[in-house]
């Protein structure tokens, strides 16, 4: 669902689009608060409830904006900056870190995950970049960490125009605090500075503490964030 709204009197247009887990996002493009109110004043008596946009943390005056039309805020992101590093941490006893070998094995981590984090936090607290599996994955994309009983964690790079985007890191549930997060993100960043790429970038919930340390203990630098604001 793809949804653009103009005003001929109204110096702005807003859009409605449905993202990959379902949830409708808004976007208002104004210059003036005026006009601002005009446009959501059309649109959001026809929209469905739960509402969502997304604006930069630096941005009050936007904020201001969609709170005076009644959207509270629901999480904050985190952007981080990660210097890439030489120097991989071995992953725990019995875990190996590198690509993946096997296409299936990775599509059935990638089905268990995806079934855990709907069981429990629910796939509104993931980032955005976490798309439906399409019917070929890009292996090139995917670092795992194998063990006897198959893949237990895997980082994926998402393709970005300037530099490298952690889009997903995630570890099975029973092998979670055993180190394979970590080692998955240093092996990553250590691949990355031998190919001649300085940084890659990430972002992270901030209401995930352990996330949030995994990433500012690798040298993660925040240069900002969003907030995500929800209508109900």
């Amino acid at each position: 669902m793809n949804h653009l709204h103009e005003r001929p009197d109204v110096a702005g247009r807003g859009e409605v689009s449905r993202r990959p887990d379902g949830r409708l996002f808004l976007s208002i493009d104004t210059w003036t608060d005026a006009d601002f109110a005009l446009l959501a004043a059309d649109m959001l008596p026809a929209l469905p409830r739960p509402l969502h946009t997304v604006v930069d943390e630096a941005d009050t005056e936007l904020r201001s904006r969609w709170e005076s039309v009644g959207f509270t805020t629901r999480r904050r992101e985190r952007e981080y900056v990660l210097p890439t590093a030489p120097g991989p941490v071995p992953g725990p006893a019995g875990v190996t870190i590198g690509p993946p070998s096997d296409e299936r094995a990775l599509r059935s981590l990638e089905d268990v995950v995806r079934a855990e984090v709907s069981a429990t936090v629910g796939w509104q607290e993931m980032p955005a970049e976490i798309l439906p599996l399409p019917q070929v994955l890009d292996v090139t994309k995917y670092t795992v960490a194998a063990a006897d009983d198959g893949y237990v964690g895997l980082l994926r790079l998402a393709a970005v125009p300037r530099q490298p985007r952690i889009g997903l890191l995630a570890v099975r549930a029973d092998r979670q605090r055993a180190g394979v997060g970590r080692a998955l993100l240093t092996h990553v960043l250590d691949a990355l500075h031998h190919k001649g790429v300085p940084a890659a970038t990430a972002e992270v919930n901030e209401a995930n503490p352990a996330a949030v340390a995994l990433f500012e203990s690798a040298g993660a630098r925040r240069v900002g964030g969003n907030v995500e604001l929800v209508l109900r």
